[in-house]
């Protein structure tokens, strides 16, 4: 049995205002249903009209994921009804979306197809609480109407790693463009696989998915035990049914939510109150050059010009503010002779947090902590002999295990140098000296 999996994932765009209204899109942690209007709450004769920002954006990360742009393409309507849906329907993109026909390289090599990018508006969410000694289902709509952008990919994948490796460099792009924060915890990027079991290496006539998973933990625990829960089935000679399913972390296995519906079930028509969107190619090229460079691109070019591993500069630019900072501290170091490895490793060693930390304190701190390795190793140690030597009690103390002598020996020999070093230099010195 060899398993089949696909990926449709959410990403909230950062915008402003919503996708169809002017509420603000900055609802987390907000008083729930005080970021609503008519129209994000779907009340009769409320117009949507589409966020300009949004779109853009939607299209530049198709652009990001080597996608095909059309020039030519609609909304349309998605009709289901559930409580987190006002109007009864989502305003979404079907046969004619943004994006198309894209791809993403993996470490392994391997290339995973995407199939589309298109845009949508998000849903309110369900709360479910016990009020007055009783089970209900309360709805906090200021999430409804926030601009989503899907990412569906082909069937490309076989195991739980490639899926996160996947995730991992699509959550980074996205980082990259500042179209979103990408936080799972807060929402920000949903994940979906669709996961089902082929022996014959088909298409099989049947695939279940995980919905709104907020981890890519949880991703490779989801995936991992549907591929056992449906092998199990298959070899009863049983066929595993088309289904929803949700991940229950503290049960650790899937739990059934629904059937699964089929795009006929959806109704899918053209939106007829958002006329079609036509580009021109200028437009598109206009689009293209606001891209700024991205994560592999980067990697790549710190390998070629500063020199450092494919390791290293794989960790550095993980986020973007990290390959930031290590580039402008690497311009900065250069006026004082320091190699950008030196600068990669204090970055990767020292846990270096690029939001928090100044390039230029960065290289005072190499500087200072580096000196020894420029001043000649054998002044070192002569000096290092005559502390010990001018010293003698302290120097039976520390060979007692006495560690106020030690700090007493480090600070004389300081002195004497006249210079900074490192501690632990000194005591590799006084250890070598003594034994």
């Amino acid at each position: 049995m060899k398993p089949v999996i696909g990926l449709e994932v959410h990403v909230e765009l950062k915008t402003k205002s919503k996708m169809f209204c002017g509420c603000s899109a900055d609802y987390f942690g907000q008083k729930p249903n005080t970021h609503t209007c008519p129209v994000c709450l779907g009340l009769p004769g409320a117009l949507p009209v589409p966020n300009k920002t949004a779109i853009e954006w939607c299209v530049m990360l198709g652009m990001a994921l080597n996608c095909n742009i059309p020039l030519f393409s609609k909304f349309d309507r998605k009709n289901y009804f559930y409580p987190d849906l006002a109007k009864g329907y989502q305003i979404s993109q079907y046969d004619e979306p943004f994006c198309l026909a894209g791809n993403i390289k993996l470490d392994s090599g391997k290339i995973i197809g995407i199939t589309r990018v298109h845009m949508e508006e998000d849903t309110g969410k369900l709360i479910h609480e016990t009020v007055d000694e009783q089970e209900v289902t309360l709805i906090d709509f200021n999430r409804s109407g926030v601009p989503l952008v899907e990412i569906v990919t082909e069937p490309d994948f076989d195991n739980a790693k490639d899926v996160r490796d996947y995730l991992q460099k699509l959550q980074q792009i996205v980082r990259y463009l500042g179209i979103s924060n990408a936080d799972m915890e807060k929402g920000d990027m949903r994940l979906e696989p669709n996961i089902s079991l082929s022996s014959d290496g088909k298409l099989p006539n049947y695939k279940v998915e995980v919905k709104n998973i907020n981890s890519f933990r949880f991703v490779e625990k989801a995936i991992d035990y549907e591929i056992k829960r449906q092998t199990e089935i298959l070899e009863r000679k049983e066929a595993p049914v088309q289904e929803t399913r949700g991940w229950n972390d503290v049960k650790q296995k899937t739990v059934s939510q629904r059937t699964k519906e089929e795009a006929s079930d959806y109704r899918y028509f053209p939106e007829p109150d958002i006329p079609p969107l036509r580009w021109t190619n200028e437009i598109l090229e206009n689009f293209r050059k606001q891209i700024p460079e991205l994560p592999n691109a980067i990697k790549d070019r710190f390998i070629k010009d500063y020199g450092i591993s494919e390791y290293d500069a794989e960790i550095i630019t993980r986020e973007k503010e990290s390959a930031d900072f290590f580039e402008e501290t690497v311009r900065i170091g250069e006026k004082e002779n320091i190699k950008p490895k030196t600068i990669a490793n204090y970055i990767i060693n020292k846990k270096i947090n690029a939001k928090e930390a100044l390039p230029a304190d960065l290289i005072k701190t190499i500087i200072s902590s580096s000196t020894y390795a420029s001043m000649d190793s054998s002044k070192i140690k002569k000096v290092v002999a005559q502390v010990l030597k001018e010293n003698p009690q302290a120097t039976e103390d520390f060979k007692t295990g006495k560690t106020q002598a030690l700090q007493f020996l480090i600070g004389k020999t300081m002195a004497k140098l006249k210079e900074k070093i490192e501690a632990k230099v000194i005591i590799e010195e006084i250890n070598k000296i003594i034994k």
